[in-house]
Formats: C-alpha cells, sequence, structure tokens
C-alpha cells in the first residue's frame, strides 16, 4: 500500500520535472501570420524553450497534432478557412488530444471572444501584441499544471510507469506512425510467475515491495537497452496493464531478433533475487511477443496476440518468452536454451579448448598456437563455435567464458612446461565485451598464478580497439605492462583509423581470412592484402594470414612478405594432448 509520503515523493518529483520542461516541452503554434509566429518562438527561445512545430495553414493543425503530440498548442482565432475556436472543437473532441492545453493568442479582446475560447476548452486567454515575460510565465504555470493532471490521469501511482490508458495511446500513435514509415516494432506482454502466493505469505505491503522493484528494473534495463541519438517517441518504455501484469513497447527494431534479446535482459533482471523485509524473494515473469506489422497492425489485434503469447508463456511453466509467430518462437525458444545450457557448460566444466598451430613462412617451423574455444556438450557433442559464441556474446556470457579461456590456456602452458615439452607462445581471443577495464586484472591473476606471462598472447578485435581510441590506448598499455604480446584479429572487417593504429602499442596483425579466400589461381594481385602487409610492416608490426587452405595462397603470401600463417592447410585446431604429440613433443 502507498503511503502519503511516498505518494507526495512521486508527484514532487513529476512536478518537478517542469524545471526542465523549456528543453523538453514541444510548443505547437498556429497562426496565419507567419511574422507572428516568428516573433513568439523567438520569445520562448529566449527563455529556454527548444523544441517548436507551426503552421500557417489551419486546416493541417489537427493531423500535425495528432502525428507530433505537442505539449502545449498556441493558438490564433482569426484565421481563413478554419478558425481557431473550430481547431478548439475538434480537439476537445479527439479522446488524443481533449487534455492537450491550448493558450488563446488573438487580437480580439473582446468579452465574448474570450468567453467563448474558454468554453470550448482554451486553458488560457492572452491578447496580441504579446508581452514576452508574461508569455513565458502562463507557459511555466500551464506546464506545471499538466504535469500534475498527467501525473493523476495517465501515471500508475504504485509504479511511476505509466498506465494502461497511457501507454495503450502510445502504442495506437506508434502503430499509425510504424504504417506511415513501413517499420518494425514489438509489444512485450509482461506477467509475473506466482505472485500471489507472495502475496498471500508475506501480506500486500511487501507484494508492493515487489511490484515497485520489479518496475524499476524494467526501467533500468531499457535505459541499457536505448540506442542513444534516437528521438523520444523511438525509445522503448514501460506501461503497468493491472496490478502483476507490464508491458514494454519497442516502437523501432532493427531485426526480429532484437525484441528476443530485451526479452531475455529483461527475465534476468526480473530474475535476480528481490529483498523484501529482510529475505531474498525469487520472483521470475513471463514473457509474450508479438510484431508489427508482421503479428498484427491494429492495437485490438496487437494486444490480443501478445496476451495470447504471455499466456503460451505461462504454460510452458514461467520464466520463459514466446512469440506470437510460431517461426519465431522456436527460434526464441532455441536460443533461451542454447544460453541456459551454455550457463551449465561453465559450471559443469564442459568447455574445452582446442589447439590451431601457426607456421613461419621463412622457414615453415611451427611457432605458436592460437586457443580456439569448443563445447563438448553431453547430448549433442562437440559443439562449433558458429552455434554458440554468438549467443554468448549477445547474453554477455562471453564475459566469463572468455575469463575462463585465459585461465584455461595458462595452466595448459604450465602444464606443458612442467612435463618439458617445448615452449610455444598460445594466443587466446579477447571479445569487444571483455575489452572492459577489469580486463587487466584477469589477465595479470592468471598470468600471476601460472607463470606463463612471457608465454601469452592476446588477440583483440578490430572494432574493440577502435570504439575508443584513447581508452584503448591506454588499456593495451596495461596489458603490455604485464609481459603480454598484443595483436589486432581480423584485421580489415573494421574501420580503424590510421590516425591512432599507430599508436596503439600493438606487435602483430592478422588478416582477417575474408581477404585470404580472394587468393585464388588466375585472379591476379590480391591487392588489399598485398596494402595490409605493406602499411603493417611500415609500423613495425607482424603480419599473420588466417585461414590459408590451398597452397597457392601459401606460395602468394610467402611472395608477398607476409610473416606468418595459419589454417586448414596446414592443421584444424586440435586438442591440447593430441596438439601436444604433434608439435611439442621430441623438441
Amino acid at each position: 500500500m502507498e503511503t502519503a509520503t511516498n505518494h507526495e515523493e512521486k508527484l514532487g518529483s513529476t512536478i518537478n520535472l517542469t524545471r526542465d520542461m523549456q528543453g523538453e516541452a514541444l510548443v505547437m503554434m498556429v497562426d496565419d501570420e507567419a511574422l507572428v509566429i516568428e516573433l513568439t518562438q523567438a520569445f520562448l527561445e529566449d527563455a529556454g524553450y527548444k523544441r517548436f512545430v507551426h503552421t500557417t495553414q489551419a486546416p493541417e493543425a489537427i493531423a500535425i497534432m495528432l502525428r507530433e503530440r505537442p505539449h502545449v498548442v498556441l493558438l490564433d482565432i482569426n484565421m481563413p478557412h478554419m478558425n481557431g475556436f473550430q481547431i478548439l472543437e475538434r480537439m476537445r473532441a479527439n479522446p488524443l488530444l481533449q487534455y492537450v492545453p491550448v493558450i488563446v493568442l488573438t487580437s480580439a479582446d473582446d468579452p465574448d471572444t474570450k468567453l467563448k475560447a474558454l468554453e470550448l476548452g482554451a486553458s488560457d486567454f492572452l491578447r496580441k501584441p504579446v508581452d514576452a515575460s508574461e508569455l513565458v510565465l502562463r507557459m511555466r504555470n500551464i506546464l506545471a499544471a499538466k504535469a500534475y493532471h498527467d501525473f493523476l490521469a495517465y501515471y500508475d501511482r504504485g509504479t511511476g510507469l505509466i498506465n494502461r490508458q497511457r501507454f495503450l495511446g502510445e502504442l495506437e500513435r506508434t502503430l499509425l506512425e510504424a504504417d506511415t514509415a513501413a517499420r518494425m516494432g514489438a509489444l512485450l506482454h509482461i506477467g509475473l510467475d506466482r505472485f500471489k502466493q507472495i502475496n498471500e505469505a508475506l501480506g500486500p505491503v511487501s507484494g508492493d515491495e515487489v511490484i515497485g522493484e520489479v518496475s524499476r528494473r524494467l526501467r533500468g534495463t531499457l535505459q541499457a537497452q536505448a540506442m542513444p541519438g534516437r528521438r523520444r517517441g523511438d525509445k522503448p518504455f514501460a506501461g503497468r496493464m493491472s496490478g502483476t501484469e507490464f508491458a514494454v513497447l519497442l516502437p523501432m527494431i532493427s531485426n526480429q531478433e532484437h525484441p528476443a534479446r530485451v526479452a531475455e535482459e529483461l527475465l534476468r533482471a526480473l530474475a535476480r533475487p528481490c529483498q523484501v523485509g529482510g529475505k531474498d524473494l525469487h520472483v521470475t515473469a513471463s514473457i509474450g511477443v508479438a510484431l508489427f506489422p508482421a503479428d498484427a497492425s491494429q492495437l485490438d489485434d496487437l494486444v490480443k496476440n501478445a496476451a495470447a503469447a504471455l499466456q503460451e508463456a505461462k504454460s510452458a511453466g514461467g520464466n520463459s518468452c514466446r512469440f506470437y509467430s510460431k517461426e519465431l518462437n522456436v527460434r526464441a525458444v532455441q536460443r533461451l536454451n542454447v544460453e541456459e545450457e551454455l550457463r551449465r557448460a561453465l559450471e559443469r566444466g564442459e568447455l574445452r579448448l582446442f589447439y590451431q598451430p601457426k607456421f613461419l613462412l621463412a622457414s615453415n617451423e611451427m611457432n605458436g598456437a592460437e586457443a580456439l574455444m569448443r563445447w563438448q556438450h553431453p547430448e549433442r557433442g562437440l559443439v562449433a563455435p558458429n552455434d554458440f559464441i554468438p549467443v554468448a556474446e549477445e547474453s554477455g556470457l562471453i564475459v566469463p567464458l572468455g575469463d575462463w579461456a585465459l585461465n584455461a590456456a595458462c595452466r595448459q602452458m604450465q602444464e606443458w612446461g612442467v612435463a618439458g615439452l617445448r615452449r610455444v607462445p598460445v594466443a587466446v581471443n579477447v571479445s569487444p565485451r571483455q575489452f572492459r577495464p577489469e580486463l587487466s586484472g584477469v589477465v595479470g591473476a592468471a598470468v600471476a598464478a601460472t607463470g606463463q606471462a612471457d608465454f601469452l598472447h592476446l588477440e583483440l578485435t578490430e572494432s574493440s580497439l577502435m570504439g575508443n581510441p584513447t581508452a584503448a590506448i591506454s588499456m593495451l598499455g596495461e596489458l603490455r605492462d604485464l609481459g603480454m604480446r598484443l595483436s589486432i584479429d581480423d584485421f580489415g572487417t573494421g574501420y580503424s583509423s590510421l590516425s591512432y593504429l599507430h599508436l596503439l602499442p600493438l606487435h602483430e596483425l592478422k588478416i582477417d581470412r575474408s581477404f585470404i579466400a580472394t587468393i585464388v589461381p588466375g585472379k591476379g594481385e590480391a591487392v588489399l592484402v598485398d596494402v595490409i602487409i605493406a602499411m603493417a610492416h611500415s609500423l613495425g608490426l607482424t603480419v599473420v594470414a588466417e585461414g590459408v587452405e590451398t597452397q597457392h595462397q601459401l606460395d602468394y603470401l610467402r611472395a608477398h612478405g607476409c610473416d606468418e600463417c595459419q589454417g586448414y592447410f596446414f592443421s584444424k585446431p586440435l586438442p591440447a594432448t593430441e596438439f601436444a604429440e604433434k608439435y611439442l613433443r621430441g623438441a
């Protein structure tokens, strides 16, 4: 149950939004005189307002309002074709516009005109020419009143999320925009699993605390998912639909996998223990997903389809996501299963490292290896990385998997050294998600425990280094100080800035296999390969070609100065024992 203090805090925070309204509020001006619009906008810009839409054609006003959804309208009365009174009547008759505040600005100041404007729903009345300070004061008061009204009418008082009425209104507007712009979106219907048990066991006050925590986690997850640069109406948001049901709208999705990833993040966030009254409560949720326009383009149909998908998720036992579309549903279920099994694989020790040798082109001598992860599934056998690495990347599991690989490679090298085998450096891949400030600590601990700093090499992707070159320079410096040899992997597939590349403390550059595949008999020069080799050598870097599969590719790379290579032409990745037997014994 919400206390008076909680209510006041929520209401106070809502009204305090008006302090920043100048920057956020969308002001619409309807006046047949362009000069009046220009002067009024200048007044408001001086006061800090930044967002405007206007028209001198009165018949267009309602359509623009429905499309833009202004926070306040400044409306002239005497206009050709359609006057301000007619616009007011149409606004108040439209459920989507009936509560939008209107300030009438007109040169007519007779009592009848003013009275009629107020009777038709005008919020305020100002005579032209308008005094700038008075206009700004009236705007501030009206927006404060609107914030208060919106809180009472459109927000759920227990969570601060928008309520069902407001959510459905925003959903309807989004569907209209999506139809016009021919874009995709998704509706996620979320229901808490077995929440009734919490209410019965701990009481409604504890239940309300759980609901509040659920809403905070929904908001936090969506904020993390929001892409920077998108306009406000394109960002995801959540609403409370009923006691234990919520909804999330993704107004714009890049592909059909997008809502599946968001649903996974939401399920993980909601499944974390929730502390109430000193106790850890485990609350899970079910999610039903319907896409628009694929599953429906009309409001009622889309809501119905998402609800049907939610019921299917609950019938499956909860803590899961289901799509209304059968095809996407199968893919989503498979993806969630892979992720859950992968988490268990890490706990159960089902992961393995295989080793692919690297060779010097000048002497054909094996001079190192790359450690590559494999999954020894108890039922499906050896799982190829393409079947689980993408899921690990998108879910964030790649971080613990990558940390495991670093430690496993160091332990393996230590075992080879204790056994008296030949020592060669082993390269371990570092994913973009791993490339974070904590990485040097993880690497430092791994080499300190095993003494393998001289033999552990790190391969970092081009995209992770160039995402923030300044930070990359600092982090690479820390790794180099630990004794690491550093390589930029899959070079040529990203967007390297040459102005930063020469500043990175790298030792090696690996040419992506897609470029090596262009080296075929009869094709002549592989110009990009030649350029990459020459550029790398000019920067003092060793050049490694990966994915070498033919004698012709090997001969070409040797003739053009490539230093090292690896690929199936020499050897596929091998288990540790087989790699040691073939390449490390007897040396």
